[in-house]
């Protein structure tokens, strides 16, 4: 089967994935794409191909020489919860240069999204403008089952043994939680899950999530003076106190942020979720340090108790782990120039299961997968960048 045909059929597959749920994986229906993919890879003769309770999905290819190294291929099958999930409805569009009409008042515009225009020429799979595609990452868990594909079929080609893992709730910072490593069985992996074809990742953010409630008291408004603590304002405020430079809107490359991701509430309670994002170990330290210093100012000046923060770690720059195993990054740039790839060096503005998984014991950078616009209605992946993936996937196990 091609590429694009699977990644078709898998984005039919509604698997957002929800922060708020406590379920493993959070949503259910992340198990229908799970078992329908085990079971794929059973069809396709690999070993071992199955899913777990927690939702994840596990395959192995043995090899078929004992000169390579095991390695691990990992995609996320869930979508991001920051726009709507399905049903989706993709189109193929050959794109020829200007704007791409999603629906009557949704287009996709190289204006506003300046990748657009190196795609002239290419096939692009595009959403109707309501929904996210799914790209992300349902074109990683295409390519690499397309890849096994391909391996099964064409036994002439030495390779060493293949590990493959399909995790859930990525989106949501959850993807490693349960993830296997000693039964993955691999020295290292690859996580597919980047975006514009050629790109190698090895380094991402530290990140931490927020979580703040705001307590307050309610009185008539005729006669609050003294009385009244409005939670919500006290909320607004807390927000307005960070640097208003420092947020992604306006900021690119190394820059770190602050991120208010929900804000809601009224006078008696207020809640914010926020996220904080830097590459550098120190400057994430101190972010986080500054909204544990907020809260203790602002329960100063408002009472003890007003504010209740919780604050989390989610993953750390997996660039410490990786730069002691630098010929992982040098293999993936060998495997993309043998297909005629140019390789292109960057750091994540983000994370991904691989960062955890670094710190747990298994090396793991990131890999293009050809899409877009990634969390948002104008996501797209070009078919062409698909194609090219999967034969670099093939060309890594190569003996």
């Amino acid at each position: 089967m091609k590429v694009t045909d699977r990644f078709l059929n898998y984005v039919s597959f509604d698997t957002q994935s929800e922060e708020d749920s406590s379920l493993i994986p959070s949503t259910p229906k992340q198990k229908l794409l799970g078992a329908y993919l085990a079971q794929e890879l059973k069809d396709l003769g690999l070993e071992r191909a199955h899913m777990d309770e927690k939702g994840y999905v596990y395959a192995f290819l043995p090899g078929n020489t004992e000169k390579a190294p095991g390695i691990g291929l990992i995609a996320h099958m869930d979508t991001a919860p920051a726009a709507p999930g399905g049903p989706v409805k993709p189109r193929i569009v050959r794109y020829e240069g200007g704007e791409i009409e999603l629906n009557d008042r949704v287009k996709l515009s190289p204006a506003e999204f300046e990748c657009l225009s190196k795609y002239q020429g290419q096939d692009l799979i595009v959403t109707d403008g309501t929904t996210l595609l799914g790209a992300d990452d349902k074109a990683g868990v295409a390519e690499i089952v397309t890849a096994m594909e391909y391996l099964v079929s064409h036994p002439e080609i030495s390779h060493g043994p293949v590990s493959v893992g399909f995790t859930p709730d990525e989106e949501i910072g959850r993807g490693a939680d349960y993830f296997d490593i000693p039964g993955f069985g691999a020295e290292y992996a690859y996580t597919v899950d980047g975006g514009a074809l050629g790109e190698i990742e090895y380094e991402c953010f530290n990140a931490a999530s927020v979580k703040a409630v705001f307590h307050g008291l309610s009185t008539h408004t005729g006669s609050a003076k003294g009385k009244m603590k409005n939670a919500v304002r006290i909320a607004a405020e807390f927000v307005s106190c960070l640097p208003a430079e420092e947020i992604p809107e306006r900021t690119e490359g190394y820059e770190g942020f602050f991120h208010l991701d929900e804000l809601s509430g009224d006078v008696t309670k207020a809640r914010l979720s926020m996220l904080i994002r830097d590459h550098d170990k120190e400057l994430f330290l101190a972010r986080k340090q500054k909204i544990q210093d907020l809260a203790e100012q602002f329960c100063q000046t408002y009472g003890e108790g007003t504010v209740e923060l919780t604050l989390t770690d989610t993953y750390y720059n997996m660039k410490e782990k990786l730069e002691p195993v630098m010929f992982i990054i040098q293999n993936a740039e060998k495997a993309m120039r043998s297909c005629g790839v140019e390789p292109v060096i960057t750091a994540i503005r983000g994370g991904t299961d691989g960062a955890r998984l670094s710190y747990e014991g298994l090396p793991c950078p990131n890999l293009s997968t050809g899409g877009e616009n990634f969390h948002g209605i104008h996501e797209f992946v070009s078919v062409q960048s698909m194609e090219k993936m999967v034969e670099v996937l093939v060309e890594l196990t190569r003996a």
